[in-house]
This record gives structure tokens, sequence and C-alpha cells, in this order.
């Protein structure tokens, strides 16, 4: 049959042209070993009795572990830059891939592209795994033949994303340690403790101080409706998971972070540093200017830089400068304003972005650090004051006893 292709030869050059052959699969065989590279290709029939192969609904399909997905772009990086193809490099990792529904999912995407769907189209069938950044970068590299060096700038993004959360995380697991330590002792005490001492005071007649007694009646009230607690408990837990799970409900989560003292200042920070690293990547990629702004605006769902991103839109399509826009949101620092401004008079725009998004995570990884030095000792003063109130509750009722024996 006859069959209409779209390729890019190894100059990087677009061919459109046609080929008989008894297959697609044949069809793009005989094209690679012409040197060309299969973008598209389809028949000649009307669509109406063409199935279509190239437009496949997105399905949810499974999501890769961000140290799975940081491996899997440094390894087709890597095997891309040897000179493999990326059907090779596909199988290559589809060979190291153990668990069956990762299997399945590059099964899927190999499948794709030996049939001749671009490998953009093969990645946003996974869209848990494979954001909108990540294809874009994709399509920019398959637009212009430099593959090889777009999954190399993936790479990077990946890799950075990954020891940023490895950061957040390990800052974050000490203080959520003591956190649970604190939650623990607290409700030994009031479970296993107080009753002991109720009873005793109930037996000796001692009147106890009101801080005593309502210690005691909550020591009572949990003993006595632990099940509901526990009830309450499991629905809360299920409603913040519901939550999370809808967009209305993760929007209302990105809006609010940025509004919690000191916290929502690193917040602020972290999505600007994936902001700008998205925006500058793309637009080294040579990825148009509005189509870069419109794949960034998919990183945050947090209302105020949406409206940063509705702002430069606006400055973008009128012929405004965008650094105006980044100045007037007062949600980016000032520094980084004048960065991308000496970058539009210089025309190293992407390169000045990109010099700030590594400048931002330096001082991100200080902001952490400062900001678990001054959690780690609150969570301790609460800790003790919490565990100090109970003992002297418990204790100053016997002391006043014995003085009066």
């Amino acid at each position: 049959m006859q069959l209409t292709y779209d390729a890019i030869d190894t100059a990087g050059q677009t061919i459109q042209d046609s080929i008989e052959a008894a297959s697609q699969r044949e069809a793009v065989d005989a094209l690679r070993r012409r040197g060309l590279y299969v973008t598209q290709i389809r028949d000649d029939l009307p669509s109406t009795k063409r199935p279509s192969t190239t437009t496949p609904a997105p399905t949810d399909g499974v999501r890769l572990p961000l140290k799975t997905l940081a491996q899997v772009t440094r390894q087709l990086a890597m095997l891309l830059k040897s000179g493999s193809g990326v059907v090779p490099a596909m199988r290559a990792i589809r060979r190291q891939t153990t668990k069956p529904q990762f299997v399945a999912m590059f099964d899927g995407i190999i499948n794709d592209l030996e049939d001749g769907i671009p490998l953009t189209d093969a990645l946003r069938k996974h869209p848990r795994t494979f954001d909108a950044v990540f294809c874009g970068i994709v399509a920019a590299g398959e637009a212009s033949g430099s593959l090889t060096e777009m999954f190399e700038r993936l790479s990077s993004i990946v890799m950075k994303r990954r020891a940023m959360f490895k950061k957040v995380t390990g800052a974050l697991a000490y203080p959520a340690l003591l956190m649970v330590m604190s939650v623990k002792i607290f409700l030994v005490v009031l479970l296993f403790v107080l009753p002991r001492f109720s009873a005793m005071f109930d037996q000796l007649g001692v009147e106890v101080p009101s801080t005593t007694r309502v210690l005691l009646n909550v020591g009572d009230f949990v003993r006595g409706y632990w099940p509901v607690l526990l009830g309450v408990l499991v629905l809360a837990v299920a409603g913040v998971s519901l939550l999370i799970t809808r967009d209305g409900g993760r929007q209302w989560i990105s809006n609010i972070q940025t509004s919690i003292p000191l916290i929502g200042r690193l917040r602020s920070r972290l999505i600007q540093g994936e902001v700008l690293r998205t925006m500058g990547t793309l637009i080294e990629s040579r990825v148009g200017v509005l189509e870069s702004l419109e794949l960034a605006r998919r990183s945050t769902r947090n209302r105020k830089f949406q409206q940063l991103f509705d702002a430069l839109d606006e400055a973008v399509t009128s012929g405004g400068r965008m650094s105006t826009a980044f100045e007037s949101s007062g949600v980016v620092e000032p520094y980084i304003c004048q960065a991308i401004h000496t970058g539009e008079d210089s025309g190293q725009l992407g390169e000045s972005i990109m010099f700030c998004a590594d400048n931002l995570d330096e001082t991100n990884e200080e902001l952490i650090q400062v900001i678990t030095r001054l959690i780690e000792p609150i969570i301790l003063i609460v800790m003790g004051f919490v565990v100090g109130t109970v003992a002297i509750s418990l204790f100053v009722p016997l002391f006043d006893m014995t003085s009066a024996m």
C-alpha cells in the first residue's frame, strides 16, 4: 500500500514523501535503513476508513517513581549519545525493568514506535509518568533533530528535581520523627499513666487542682470514646486523601502553602526554581516563548504563579518585557527580575533564566537547613512543655498531701 510519511534526515531537515510497503512497520524499517527518523506515517485512505493509530486517547497508565524516571531518562540520554536508535534504547531499558506494570508500559511505547508513531505521542499515552513539560521537550528534540541533546537536558531536570525532593524529605525526617514520638508519649500518658493516678487520688480522697482535673477528664474522655476518635481520624485521613486527588483540592492546597509563615517562603522559592528551570530549558531548546510559558504554567497550580503566567502571556503577546511582568508580580526575587532583564537585552534569555534557577537551588538548600534548625528546637520545646505540664499536674497533689500529713 501507499504510505505518506514525515521524517527527519541526518542533517536535521524535515522530509515529506511517500513509500510503497506492505505495512507501516515495514515502511518504517525501510526508511530507517535510509538514515531517516520517522515522525509520522499514514496511508492515503480516507480518514473515515482508516483506524487512527497516531492520535490515541491518553490513558492514566502507571507512574514511575521519581528515582526510576531519573534513571530511565539518564540511560536514554547515554544510549542515544552513543549512537543507539530510540527503539533499541527503549528495548535495552525494558530488559532492565522487572515490575510487570512498568514492563507493560515500555512494551506499549516500543510497539507504538515500531508502528511509526512519534516518540512524543507514544509518551503522551502515559501522562502520569511523562508530563506535559517532558513531552514538550521531547517534541522539540524530534522537530529539530536534536533528540539526544533534549534527553540530556531532561536528564538534568529530572536529576535536579529528585535531588531537591531528597533534600526536602531528608530535612523533614527528623522533625517528623520528633512529632511522632511526642504524640506517642502523650497517648501513653493518657491511656496508661493517668488511670493509675486517678484511682489513687479517688482512693485517698485527695482534692486535685483544676489543671489536674482537666487532665484527668481528658484521659477519661479518650479512654471512653477512643473508637469514635479513631473513626474521626480515619475519616479525616480519607477526606485529605480525597482532597489531594481532586483538581480543586490540589489547587486549594497549593494556594495555602505559600501563605504559611517561613514555610510559605520556602515553598514559593521551590516553585520559582521549578518554573524557571522549565522555562529556561524550553527556551534553550528553541521552543517558542509562548509555548514555553504554556508548558511551564503546568508545573504549578498556585494561584499567584498562575496570575504571573497570565501577565507574562500578555506581556509577550503585546511586545512587552517579561522582566516587567516578573517584577510587578511581587512573587519573584528582585535579582531574578534583573537577571531576566539583562538576558532580554543580551539575547540570552534562556541562559539567564537557567542561571537564576541554579542560584535558587543553592539558596533553597540553605533555607531548608535554616527552617530545619528552627523546627527541631520548637518541637522539643513543645514536647517538653507538654510532658512537664502533665508531670506537674500529677505530682503536685501528691506533694500537697505529703506536706499536709
